[in-house]
């Protein structure tokens, strides 16, 4: 790539641009942006344009991506600036707790504690904590919400805390849908309005999904909650000019494939070329005709091809889309001018300059699953029952078991779906899918089907709009008959709070060791991530997971085989009850319409009578309670000093766990039910919880001392340390086998570092900060692994913990190495932020090798020699002359 541009003459120049009778500023990007800048480059020119200021964002940052094309501009760093950051709850309360400890740190420091406070905006979306408890009945909506407020009271109230103590810091209640979903229908603004000056919606948030609104225009993508909290105090988020992923997209989606099919397609296509860590924009003639919703589905799933973001540019789909869901007009009018001037419309005819150019065929995408651990390993449908069955080749064969539902026998076994879900916004924001599900439904009982009884069926839709839109086609009815009744607006079995399973089929697949089946139309599958005691998952369109209901099994090819027969005996295929594509066109213009999205967001941030009757707390500073379990002081700051404490070499370490290839952040800490009789379980037993109140672990995440405790206690980890066992063992320094947390608690009272030891896509998954949070807490001082997820990386940094990496070509394998090994690791001692080593050397017994460091950037060396981001945050907030030292990267 060779391009050229001159550089920017005058930084801080705006110019004027009108919309109808209102004048407004922006930063223009005509004359300085190189004609051939990708779109999402664009934005992030305007937003080093706009703060530029000689120390954190310089005139080097903007001159290089003016030379987009030279093969140095990926070197260099870029410090950016969100316009806000947008949370949920199971992050945002531990966030909110590091904001409150913050806050007591600068009372300690002599300082005033609200200068710990949100200086761009921050919304919250309480939809990571409802349970699929009930199910299958219609107060099932009801019931979960009891039970929510019931386990969560003391959470909510502290949230309520937050909202009153911060200013700018927003919360959206619960029971209104899921944050992705509120954001692309509402939230979300596209251009940002500061006064009169107009700019781009640069949102980041604490879930890897927030790539979602890309699909709207916005450039946005996931961070660590640790890194979050810093940009929400006003810190630059710092990262390399990346590359940029152009995906060409031609043709037209054929008939009997949906937007589900077509993500799990470019899924596999995406992670198979390699996208980690860069920008992926989406462009080309057929771009034009992808509605809006099937552009937010693709970019929902960005995290699973493992891209930063997944962008679809602005253009007059994206207009119509504001317009339909109740955007101002004005705004709709602001955000056309701003695209239209700043050259961020989308124009096929004149192609971006891309590092890499892949070309897709809509008309290639066939049905399909994905599973059963992993996104991105798509199987068509026609293909399910024989890869299926090739999954159980390594499992002991066992008979069918009967087992008493309903009143009668029934046989299930290896295969059985016990869990079928309707769920995640990522499919439930498509009006397209949806509708054929509910379509299909119909249909399916019109000719007498019915789902399976061993089959644990929900809907947890992403926003109230899709409940309406159901019930005005007249489809709810037949839902219901199929036990697809209202369960919750959550993410609910998407993100592992699916529930308990039957209870005659969860005694069955203990007790006979059977690898049973839950489909879902959610964006992850990851081993234990689901339910703990179903093995195999299986994501899917809306309508094949009603299908799977229905069958009852994975075992059955849906092309050839009958889901079941009607009251006349005759075989009921697939086919036989799919929706007509017309039909569900038909029905979608009738039944979805703005006004909807008018109504159901008019009190956004208001809540049921629950909420509002909910008593919170008030004052600048949070009251501890020190018999809480579910809100605790975390010991991030205890005790730190004015000055951060010099590098040093990490001397005698013993490796805590050794583990394989693509460990997901849901392996290093769980998000779904506490099983009784893990750490988690005990230690809070031990303090007056019953079994019924465990909860999650995600719900837990402001207590350190639950999160520590089920830090890699994922039922389906293996540790290879300890390779005849699965689950979250390790071994101590007497050589014995407990759990990691006593493991790693006797290593440190011994005054011994631990590291971890692991092989590729460490940390792909979601952007879970206690995956970082519980290894440092745990006295883990360096990972050394292949390779590294990005929002992970930058987690463990966050916390303080080094990431290393193998040389390429190099792994724990091809060392050598046992685990069992003494490491030290030399070279850091003394260093400073700008003069960190590029390597380390590593010696491990009589072994030695080097390994990368990878603190890509001057900000990650800073935050790394302040032991995280937490500690330099405060220090840089309360300390004036800290705060010029940090800020010049000294």
């Amino acid at each position: 790539m060779t391009t050229t541009s001159q550089g920017p003459p005058d930084l801080r120049q705006t110019s004027a641009l009108r919309v109808g009778e209102v004048a407004y500023r922006v930063h223009p990007l005509a004359g300085v942006a190189p004609d051939r800048l990708p779109y999402t480059l664009r934005i992030v020119l305007e937003n080093l344009l706009r703060h530029e200021d000689g120390v954190v964002v310089t005139r080097d940052q903007i001159e290089a991506l003016c030379r987009w094309g030279a093969p140095d501009v990926h070197l260099t760093e870029i410090a950016l600036h969100p316009s806000r950051i947008f949370l949920h709850d199971t992050n945002g309360v531990p966030a909110l707790v590091d904001l409150a400890a913050m806050r007591d740190a600068a009372h300690e420091l002599g300082a005033d504690p609200t200068r710990i406070n949100p200086a761009i905006p921050a919304e919250l979306v309480v939809d990571h904590s409802v349970i699929a408890d009930v199910f299958g009945r219609p107060d099932a909506l009801e019931r979960n919400v009891d039970i929510e407020y019931g386990r969560n009271a003391e959470r909510y109230r502290f949230l309520k805390w937050g909202r009153d103590a911060f200013d700018g810091f927003a919360v959206v209640p619960p029971g209104t849908g899921i944050m992705h979903q509120i954001n692309l229908e509402h939230l979300a603004r596209v251009v940002m309005r500061d006064g009169d000056l107009l700019h781009p919606d640069l949102c980041l948030g604490t879930d890897s999904h927030t790539t979602m609104v890309d699909g709207l225009g916005v450039l946005g993508w996931g961070i660590g909650g640790i890194e979050a909290e810093a940009a929400m105090l006003g810190e630059p988020v710092s990262m390399l000019v990346p590359h940029v992923v152009g995906v060409r997209l031609r043709g037209d989606l054929p008939a009997g494939a949906t937007a589900t099919d077509l993500v799990l397609t470019l899924t596999e296509l995406l992670r198979r070329h390699g996208v980690v860590g860069k920008f992926v924009e989406f462009h080309g003639e057929a771009v034009a005709r992808l509605p809006l919703a099937d552009r937010a589905t693709i970019a929902n799933m960005c995290p699973e091809f493992g891209a930063t973001c997944a962008y679809f540019p602005i253009d007059a789909e994206t207009v119509h889309y504001l317009r339909f869901t109740g955007r101002d007009e004005q705004r709709v009018a602001e955000i056309e001018s701003y695209a239209r001037i700043q050259g961020l419309w989308h124009d096929p005819e004149r192609p971006k300059l891309y590092s890499e150019d892949i070309e897709f065929d809509l008309g290639s995408v066939v049905p399909s699953l994905a599973g059963p651990r992993r996104p991105q390993d798509r199987v068509p449908l026609d293909r399910a029952r024989s890869a299926f069955r090739g999954e159980l080749r390594s499992t002991p064969a066992r008979e069918q078991v009967a087992i008493e539902l309903d009143g009668g026998l029934h046989e299930i076994g290896h295969g059985s779906v016990a869990i079928a879900a309707i769920t995640s916004c990522t499919n439930t924001s498509n009006p397209a899918v949806m509708t054929t599900a509910g379509l299909l439904a119909r249909n399916a009982v019109r000719r007498g089907l019915r789902r399976r009884p061993w089959v644990k069926t929900t809907l947890s839709p992403g926003s109230r709009v899709v409940t309406d839109y159901l019930e005005r086609a007249g489809v709810t009815t037949h839902l219901d008959e199929l036990g697809f009744h209202l369960t919750g607006y959550g993410c609910m079995t998407c993100i592992g709070a699916s529930g308990p399973l039957i209870p005659e089929v969860a005694t069955a697949v203990a007790e006979h060791d059977l690898s049973v089946v839950s489909v879902l139309s959610g964006n992850r599958n990851f081993e234990g991530r689901i339910n703990p005691d179903v093995r195999m998952n299986y994501l899917a369109s809306p309508p094949l997971v009603v299908a799977y209901a229905i069958a009852g099994t994975m075992d059955i090819d849906l092309h050839r085989d009958p889901l079941g027969f009607d009251a006349d005996g005759a075989p009921v295929l697939l086919r036989d009850i799919w929706p007509d594509p017309h039909e569900v066109r038909r029905t979608v213009e009738e039944t979805v319409r703005p006004e909807t999205f008018t109504d159901v967001y008019a009190d956004v941030f208001t809540g049921d009578r629950r909420w509002r009757d909910l008593d919170a707390p008030t004052g600048e500073t949070f009251a501890w309670d020190p018999g809480s379990t579910y809100v605790r002081r975390p010991p991030y700051l205890d005790g730190m000093s004015a000055r951060p404490a010099p590098v040093t070499d990490i001397v005698d370490a013993r490796t805590l766990l050794l583990l394989g290839d693509s460990i997901t952040t849901d392996h290093m800490s769980p998000a779904g039910a506490i099983p009784r009789w893990v750490p988690a379980a005990l230690h809070l037993f031990e303090r007056g919880v019953d079994r019924t109140g465990l909860n999650t672990y995600a719900s837990r995440r402001g207590n350190h001392e639950v999160m520590m405790r089920g830090c890699f206690a994922n039922i389906r980890l293996r540790n290879r340390l300890v390779p005849d066992r699965e689950g979250g063992w390790s071994i101590g320094p007497d050589g014995e086998v407990t759990d990691v947390h006593d493991a790693a608690l006797s290593y440190r009272e011994q005054g011994t570092p631990v590291i971890i030891v692991a092989g590729r896509e460490y940390g792909t998954g979601s952007s879970r900060d206690w995956a970082a949070k519980g290894p440092a807490l745990l006295g883990v001082r360096a990972v050394l692994a292949e390779s590294y997820e990005r929002i992970h990386r930058s987690n463990l940094i966050g916390m303080g913990v080094l990431p290393l990496q193998f040389r390429e070509g190099e792994s724990a394998a091809s060392l050598g190495l046992s685990g069992h090994e003494t490491f030290s690791i030399t070279g850091l001692t003394g260093a400073e932020p700008g003069r960190y080593p590029a390597e380390v050397d590593v010696q491990a017994d009589d072994l030695r090798f080097r390994a990368v460091v990878r603190l890509d950037t001057v900000r990650d060396q800073t935050y790394h020699r302040h032991g995280g981001i937490l500690p330099y945050v405060t220090r840089s907030l309360v300390l004036d002359d800290e705060h010029d030292e940090n800020r010049t990267g000294r």
